[in-house]
């Protein structure tokens, strides 16, 4: 530990958390809209179509459905794999610069096909596909078996995980509209927002719009976040115009001077998040959300759960049956608690499934 460090003001945990949550638009509903809401929040994950749509019932005050799904029948919002190598819902500023940005993500996770990929010329590959997906758009088995037919010995897939890592591919709709079906079909991100991709944003640009969505954070767990390495350079460029602090481990975190850092003591009403929320995933230490004893709780095997906070923390999961929101606690909820966390699966249900009756309902406690 530097001796700058070791004199930092130090956060704890509940300092960590209001703090974060303040940035995530979680401690109390935002006006913003909802491409604006994407914007700050630097994308959406969005593995499954529904999620984006409940991330945002939970942060922005007045949301619908049909606003998110309107933006993306437009072109204004996109489906594509970025951070992490997982889709998320950018803007399409966002598609055309972030995706740039983590490209050298993208080409290290090709050296896990190389065995598949051997003597197959990537950028004819690429060239390839793009020619394909641009003259008409396709789904991820049309685009497997074009390729293969070129590269007859190469693994199928690998041809295609090749094509979706080398290119700029987003989801086209109606897949990822509300109320809507459709398979993942693919053209790139230049043919279907008709402008070619610019230049990646510089780190320390986007290091900034990290801390103000996540902060106060570690160079660790932004590179959690991105799935990039080699941060530190642009933290310490920008050192001088950030904040230091410590978290109780002495790991040294930087913020902006200008970002929220409420008192730890503010309360934080229950909040019912989509699976996988980038709350959840953005942070190599994660416990500023999730208590040590709960983690993991949220997925088992390859099936993920809705996650319910309660008091800022990581609480339960929850799930919705055909007439109703159905919450499973870790743990003993208050009388006060289970209320509010009534009164907020009452607001999800009218926000998300106005038409239809509901009723929330507690599960079995999961020990």
């Amino acid at each position: 530990m530097t001796k700058t460090t070791s004199t930092a003001p130090v956060l704890g945990t509940r300092a960590l958390n209001r703090a974060t949550l303040d940035r995530q638009l979680l401690l109390r509903r935002s006006p913003l809209s909802a491409k604006a809401a994407v914007e700050h929040l630097l994308g959406l994950q969005a593995q499954n179509v529904k999620p984006p749509y409940y991330a945002l019932a939970a942060r922005l005050d007045g949301f619908a459905p049909e606003r998110l799904s309107t933006l993306m029948a437009d072109r204004e919002v996109v489906r594509i794999v970025t951070l992490r190598s997982t889709i998320h819902t950018h803007t399409a500023d966002d598609c055309l610069t972030l995706r740039p940005l983590v490209q050298p993500a993208r080409d290290r996770e090709l050296t896990t096909f190389r065995k598949g990929l051997a003597g197959v010329d990537l950028d004819r590959l690429a060239a390839l596909a793009r020619d394909l997906v641009e003259a008409e758009p396709r789904t991820m088995k049309q685009l497997r078996e074009a390729l293969h037919t070129e590269w007859p010995h190469a693994d199928p897939q690998a041809l295609a995980v090749a094509a979706r890592c080398r290119l700029p591919l987003v989801q086209i709709t109606p897949r990822g509209l509300w109320g809507r079906s459709g398979q993942v079909t693919l053209t790139t991100a230049e043919r279907w927002l008709g402008r070619a991709t610019e230049p990646a944003p510089t780190a320390d640009a986007t290091v900034l719009r990290y801390l103000a969505a996540f902060g106060p954070a570690s160079v660790k767990d932004m590179q959690t976040w991105a799935g990039l390495t080699r941060l530190r350079e642009a933290f310490e460029r920008l050192r001088p115009r950030l904040l230091t602090f410590r978290d109780e481990n002495g790991v040294e975190l930087f913020d902006l001077p200008d970002a929220p850092r409420p008192d730890p003591d503010t309360p934080a009403p229950p909040r019912f998040l989509p699976e996988f929320d980038n709350l959840l995933l953005s942070h190599a230490d994660r416990t500023r959300v999730v208590p040590p004893e709960h983690w993991g709780r949220t997925w088992q095997g390859n099936q993920a759960h809705c996650a319910l906070l309660v008091d800022g923390f990581l609480a339960g999961v929850w799930k919705l049956e055909p007439d109703a929101l159905v919450v499973e606690p870790f743990g003993t909820l208050t009388r006060a608690q289970q209320q509010e966390v009534v009164a907020e699966g009452a607001r999800l249900w009218e926000t998300m499934h106005a038409q239809s009756s509901y009723d929330v309902r507690f599960g079995s406690v999961i020990r």
